[in-house]
């Protein structure tokens, strides 16, 4: 028998992490590579594989799949667990309408299509003609839509694809009166769409990367430039650039009147600065509207003579403030809506009012405001969940998306005048939501700082101390986790386990003080808040440490691969997806560097040296003979957020080390990125190899 299939035969048997064999690993080179950092050595043995597209990586990528692959078809309800997702992926889901030009437009996707199609209806009850269908722009669904953009006539669409699920962009545009696909072709943009403005748009490209290093290198010198419809893009029109500051995002947006453009500037802290032209002087000049980027700015709406901003400046939970367009700078903005006791998401214009969608407790609240500030009441949601309206200024015309853990997106029609909503369209799905419950609660982290958690389970579910766990958190960027349903969790409900989600610091679930609370030096805490979760679920008999597997994606795999390496014991199952692993050079990749206000780099200062080599899943992996739980990592070949170098030498170091007999494995996507634009095909063969792992090392079966 295998190594690999011993390890398998000693789980079952026993159910014990510490007693199953040992995997014999790929052997990954090592180099005599160190960086000096402020007088510290620092050892770097993997640097090669930083260099992903040689075929010394790619034997080594290869090699670990082929190890991976074949312990994961030993697992023998792998295929059962296939056939549940399939199954459960396999409804009808459809977007929230959006109102252009007299049109309803909307994606759908019928079951088991590798991406969404964008359809259009001339009114509610007229048949459903489709206007552009990402399914035939590649024969596997690789190719993405990654976002749309109506120009201000209503005649053309620009749409952007990934391919591979790179975060490359490349901007099409479609002629919606004849159906047919201009020649129009952008090449080379990122974090970017189309911002229409008479004949053409503005949009953000680089430079043309250097060849062969398109998915890892830094990306600097991000440009803003204007497109006419009809002509090449050779011949775009530089309209802004800052060649002081390489490392900065520039993202442009233009008022519903089309007169002024703004241009947003961030990258270097928390916040942004912002920007005004007024496109109808010919040469007009940009002025500086905010310089302190520490806090957010951001442009929503033009009535009348003024113009609308959200910002978290003199209010860390945001708040709505308005300015004259004759004098838009900062100093002359005065306030609409205050701050309040819970953090404004989302502002919507519909008619002649505001829906204000605000977060309490990680949980959507919705209200009806009128354009200068007055509350006319709470829209009532169905339950605790996550909310999305669409809407236009002057149009009474509202609908919203509704999702939670228990029920997916669901449509349904708001009337402003009355303040009620009607169902429009609700999907009916192979998963039997009313079997199950949603609890909020409260736990204490380390510092006696109160943390929310969701706790998903069968309803009637009495706690025994035995109960399988998949416990999520992400904790970074000012990003709030609020409920959703998500196909890839289910069969660990159906199956008897419990699904808990911790709103860590670090997130934006209370503000900008949460999220610095979370950041740099403190970053602790979110490490801190996540082994507190994990601690509670124990010390309240839900589970124990041999029944729960911890789970995050980029800084959640970062969060997943420090807390691992803090406490083994916490444990039974690691799964870190395309994780930030190696902290001190992070930012030398891509766009690595705009995390810095986030993480501090390791050229900071000694201090922040000192801080990230403490905690850096690459640096901080034990070699001691300490038990360390399964893990399995996950990345892709076209990862250009985080490159996959970071998931390769945190998983060379870790089966060199130490750390037991668990399995510490890999899996290495291929034309697949961080996440974004994934097929259902990919996803569903992911979500199979992923927990069929985690069921196996908790000793889980499938029914």
């Amino acid at each position: 028998m295998s190594g690999t299939a011993l390890a398998l035969a000693a789980l079952v048997s026993c159910g014990n992490r510490q007693k199953a064999s040992r995997i014999d690993y790929p052997q990954a080179r090592t180099e005599n590579v160190t960086d000096n950092y402020f007088g510290t050595e620092v050892s770097d043995p993997y640097r090669w594989m930083e260099n992903d597209t040689t075929a010394e990586v790619k034997a080594w990528v290869d090699a670990e799949n082929k190890i991976t692959g074949d312990y994961l078809s030993r697992i023998p309800f792998r295929d059962r667990l296939r056939q549940r997702f399939t199954a459960l992926s396999n409804y009808e889901k459809i977007g929230v309408p959006d109102k252009k030009h007299g049109r309803y437009y909307f994606f759908k996707n019928d079951g088991l299509q590798n991406q969404s199609v964008l359809y259009v209806k001339e009114t509610l009850d007229s048949e459903a003609k489709v206007v552009l269908d990402p399914n035939t722009l590649s024969d596997d669904g690789t190719v993405a839509l990654s976002n749309t953009s109506f120009s201000k006539d209503g005649r053309y669409l620009a749409y952007g694809i990934s391919r591979s699920g790179s975060d490359w962009l490349e901007l099409f545009v479609i002629d919606l009166e004849t159906g047919r696909q201009l020649d129009d072709h952008i090449r080379w943009a990122k974090l970017s769409g189309a911002v229409w403005s008479g004949d053409g748009f503005f949009y953000c490209a680089y430079d043309a990367p250097e060849e062969g290093k398109e998915f890892s290198n830094v990306n600097e010198y991000q440009k803003v430039y204007y497109h006419a419809i009809g002509t090449p893009q050779s011949a775009d029109r530089l309209v802004y650039e800052n060649k002081q500051y390489p490392k900065r995002f520039y993202y442009p947006d233009i008022d519903t009147e089309g007169r002024f453009l703004f241009i947003s500037e961030s990258g270097h802290n928390t916040g942004n600065r912002l920007f005004i032209r007024d496109l109808n002087t010919p040469g007009g000049e940009y002025t500086e509207i905010t310089s302190d980027d520490r806090y957010e700015y951001i442009y929503i709406e033009t009535i009348g003579d003024c113009l609308y901003f959200i910002t978290n400046n003199g209010a860390p939970r945001y708040r709505i403030m308005k300015a004259k367009a004759s004098a838009p700078q900062f100093a002359h903005w005065t306030e609409v809506v205050p701050e309040s006791a819970n953090v404004l998401e989302n502002v919507t214009f519909a008619g002649d009012k505001m829906i204000l969608t605000y977060m309490k407790d990680a949980a959507d609240h919705a209200y009806l405001y009128t354009v200068d500030g007055q509350n006319l009441g709470e829209i009532t949601l169905p339950s605790l969940g996550s909310v999305s309206f669409s809407g236009n200024k002057g149009d009474k015309e509202v609908f919203y998306s509704f999702s939670s853990f228990t029920q997916p997106a669901t449509i349904y029609k708001y009337d402003m005048d009355s303040n009620t909503s009607a169902l429009y369209l609700a999907p009916k799905t192979d998963f039997a939501s009313d079997d199950y419950e949603t609890r909020q609660v409260f736990y204490t982290s380390k510092d006696g700082t109160s943390i929310p958690m969701f706790i998903v389970h069968r309803k009637g579910l009495v706690p025994d101390g035995n109960t399988p766990v998949l416990l999520y958190g992400y904790g970074g960027f000012n990003i709030s986790l609020t409920p959703s349903f998500a196909v890839s969790r289910l069969p660990f409900l159906e199956e008897g386990g419990i699904f808990a989600l911790a709103n860590l610091r670090g997130g934006g679930e209370y503000g900008e003080e949460w999220h610095l609370a979370g950041t740099k030096m403190n970053k602790q805490n979110v490490f801190d808040d996540f082994i507190a979760a994990a601690e509670y679920l124990i010390d309240e008999g839900y589970t124990n440490p041999d029944k729960i597997c911890i789970m995050g994606g980029s800084n959640g795999g970062l969060l997943v691969g420090a807390v691992v390496n803090q406490r083994p014991d916490l444990f039974a199952v690691a799964l870190p997806a395309v994780g930030v692993m190696d902290m001190l050079r992070y930012h030398r990749f891509t766009i690595g560097w705009n995390w810095a206000s986030d993480y501090g780099t390791s050229d900071d200062s000694p201090e922040m040296f000192t801080y990230l080599h403490g905690y850096s899943p690459l640096h901080t992996i034990r070699n001691d003979g300490t038990d360390y739980p399964a893990i399995l990592v996950t990345t892709a070949d076209h990862d250009d957020r985080v490159v996959p170098a970071h998931s390769f030498k945190y998983t060379a170091t870790l089966q060199a080390a130490d750390t037991g007999d668990a399995p510490k494995l890999i899996r290495i996507d291929s034309k697949a990125g961080h996440g974004a634009g994934k097929p259902i095909s990919k996803q569903i063969d992911e979500w199979t190899d992923t927990y069929s792992f985690a069921f196996y090392n908790l000793g889980m079966t499938v029914k």
